[in-house]
């Protein structure tokens, strides 16, 4: 009688891990994540530590995607004065999923393709559902984001990543129907990482305060 193992047996794999540990103690998994295992202390840590534009900008401190949130809900401040504090919350959190994906340039993204847009989009929907917003935004709100997000890719561009304000228009668009001077904006100077993540916890929990949304 046979006794063991079957030679012709293969062993069981384990399938590969699709889970991140934060250092807040979460598991987050990456491809079905949920909105339990999201804190926002990991990702204010996070975002202050992903370099926008590769790294490739001035100053002594990484230009932190952190940073560029900030920017963008000031810009949308600038471009609708009015705006309800949750759509500004949508607007600081418009790149949170990059605290587990990273920030990829542009030109790599579209070489990536669809797969990292979706990802991307499942851990949006998942952020915002922990933050009480809708897992996908009203039209109005995303195209004002998106709006604001390429103006401040324009001033990042030009103020600290080396392009001329011709070729940041020809990528990003030359800001039109804004009356603020961008010189006023403290995000566009880089910070340590524990400053960035300082000024982004802040912006979120006076967004908090004012009562719309509530975690």
């Amino acid at each position: 009688m046979a006794t063991g193992r079957s030679k012709s047996a293969k062993p069981k794999k384990i399938p590969p891990r699709a889970w991140q540990r934060m250092l807040s103690g979460r598991r987050l998994d990456l491809l079905d994540p949920s909105p339990l295992d999201i804190e926002i202390e990991d990702i204010a840590h996070g975002l202050a530590r992903i370099a926008r534009w590769n790294g490739q900008t001035l100053g002594a401190h990484t230009f932190s995607v952190a940073q560029h949130s900030l920017l963008v809900d000031d810009i949308c401040c600038a471009l609708t004065p009015d705006l309800a504090p949750r759509w500004r919350l949508a607007g600081l959190l418009h790149d949170s999923a990059e605290y587990v994906i990273g920030d990829l340039i542009s030109p790599f993204k579209a070489a990536i393709g669809l797969d990292y847009k979706e990802l991307e989009l499942r851990l949006l929907a998942a952020i915002h559902i922990r933050f009480s917003l809708t897992p996908s935004l009203p039209h109005k709100i995303s195209g004002l984001i998106k709006r604001a997000d390429r103006m401040a890719a324009y001033f990042e561009a030009t103020g600290l990543a080396g392009f001329t304000e011709d070729e940041a228009a020809k990528y990003f668009s030359r800001p039109t129907g804004f009356k603020k001077d961008v010189s006023n904006f403290r995000q566009l100077e880089a910070v340590s990482t524990g400053q960035a993540k300082a000024d982004f916890l802040e912006r979120f929990q006076m967004l908090q305060d004012l009562g719309e949304p509530s975690s």
